[in-house]
């Protein structure tokens, strides 16, 4: 199985979190921002990943470094749990609404990151969390994992739905990025992907 456990102690954040990328889509334990964790409870379900996150942050400062920090251990335990990136489909997208919100998220593990991230709120926060961390969980995310990753809100004005149907249409496109091959190659014409 394609697991990984990942443990990372700071001055601001405690975290201990396991990822399971051949799950059944379940979360459990959290990161006491209420909002960011229905986020990965859907994160989860969507992707069908399982997802165990223990958490201590410094909220009493605010969200960022709980979330960023998050971010961070979720890419290298994905990193890790794809090792060798043998077999997997490489590439995902997907595509997905929430009510009147539309979502577009483009994947490639390709071992080089980067983000282009194309979204407007017209909300600070939702909830405890700021959405502008939204941005940095991502970029955290796909800098420690080795994703080449585009996301784009493509409208919607509720920013709740904006943020979730991110957070699925990452998902979805990571869940078929993973996905394992017919060929159970590399895929990829120099034979690696780093």
């Amino acid at each position: 199985m394609r697991t990984s456990t990942v443990a990372r102690k700071t001055k601001e954040t405690d975290i201990f979190l396991t990822l399971n990328l051949d799950g059944t889509g379940n979360f459990k334990g959290g990161s006491g921002i209420g909002f960011f964790d229905h986020m990965l409870n859907s994160f989860a379900v969507h992707s069908g990943f399982d997802l165990s996150l223990d958490c201590t942050g410094d909220l009493q400062v605010d969200c960022h470094h709980t979330i960023e920090d998050i971010g961070i251990v979720l890419g290298k335990a994905l990193g890790e749990a794809l090792g060798e990136k043998a077999g997997i489909l490489r590439y995902g997208d997907s595509l997905i609404p929430m009510d009147e919100a539309l979502a577009r998220a483009v994947i490639d593990v390709s071992g080089r990151p980067f983000l282009v991230f194309s979204a407007d709120f017209s909300d600070g926060r939702v909830g405890d969390m700021d959405s502008c961390m939204v941005k940095e969980f991502f970029r955290a995310v796909a800098f420690n994992a080795g994703l080449t990753l585009h996301l784009s809100l493509l409208y919607g004005e509720n920013t709740h739905h904006g943020i979730e149907a991110l957070f699925k249409a990452f998902a979805h496109a990571l869940k078929e990025s993973v996905s394992f091959s017919s060929d159970g190659g590399v895929l990829s014409a120099k034979g690696a992907l780093e």
